[in-house]
Formats: structure tokens, C-alpha cells, sequence
């Protein structure tokens, strides 16, 4: 019975770290693909007019925290003025009229984003992370106790 435990254990083990890997892959791609397309598309200073206010999610026992999303305008190719929300959070509220700089989409400018880059922290901080709660719960199935 106890090595029929352990074996669901270890088939537990690796659902959860492949859908991890799979997660983490996927959020990694998708903020890339983002990434190129600010590299790629023109850039322009925006004016902050506001924020939107939100939580972090408090998940593995962090505490939750208070975090602001930038509201921003800026003046397209044409002179049309656009609005825009920053998908970069900050822990401090920012200041209405200081300056962010987007990148547009060109044949749409109603598209745009904060330039940033994130996928190099995101990497850097998730793979240790993952790797250390990977082995440490495989090693503590090696050594549950049953019976």
C-alpha cells in the first residue's frame, strides 16, 4: 500500500511541475513577444493623467500588497491623442502629469505599451523559485513516512 502512495505521489509531483514549466513558458513567450513589439514599433513620451488601483495576489504566503497601473495620453502620428493603461505595476501611486515613454503600434496607435522589459527579471526570479520548490517536494516525497 505505502509504495502505491508514493508512486500517485511522484505522478502528483510531475503533473504539477510540468503544468508549472508550461505556465511559466507560456507568461515568458507572451512577455517576449510584447517585448518586440515595443523594440519594433515607434516610441513617444506620454503624460501620466491617473492610476488604477490594485492588490498583488499574496500567493506562497507573500503578503499582499497595494500596487498602481499608470493611466496615460500621448499624441499619435497624426496629432490624435490616445489613451492608454501600463501593464507595468508600481508600488508607489505615480504623479499625474509626469512623464512615461509608450511604444505604438503604427497602423493602430490606440495599441501601445509602457516601454519595459520584465521577461529578463521574470526569469531570472521564477526558474530559481521553481527549481528550489521542485526538488525540494520531490525530496520530501522520498521521505514521507507511511507506515
Amino acid at each position: 500500500m505505502g509504495i502505491a502512495v508514493k508512486i500517485v505521489l511522484y505522478i502528483i509531483w510531475v503533473l504539477f511541475a510540468a503544468g508549472a514549466a508550461a505556465a511559466s513558458i507560456h507568461a515568458l513567450r507572451k512577455t517576449q513577444a510584447q517585448e518586440r513589439l515595443i523594440d519594433s514599433w515607434p516610441k513617444g513620451q506620454a503624460t501620466v493623467t491617473g492610476s488604477r488601483q490594485g492588490w498583488t495576489s499574496g500567493a506562497g504566503n507573500a503578503s499582499r500588497n497595494q500596487r498602481y497601473w499608470p493611466r496615460y495620453e500621448f499624441t499619435g502620428p497624426q496629432g490624435v491623442l490616445y489613451l492608454g493603461e501600463s501593464e507595468v505595476s508600481r508600488v508607489e501611486r505615480p504623479v499625474p502629469g509626469s512623464v512615461l515613454e509608450v511604444a505604438y503600434n503604427p497602423e493602430n496607435p490606440a495599441e501601445s505599451f509602457e516601454v519595459a522589459h520584465p521577461s529578463k527579471v521574470v526569469l531570472g526570479c521564477l526558474i530559481p523559485v521553481m527549481a528550489f520548490f521542485a526538488l525540494a517536494s520531490f525530496w520530501f516525497i522520498g521521505v514521507f513516512p507511511l507506515g
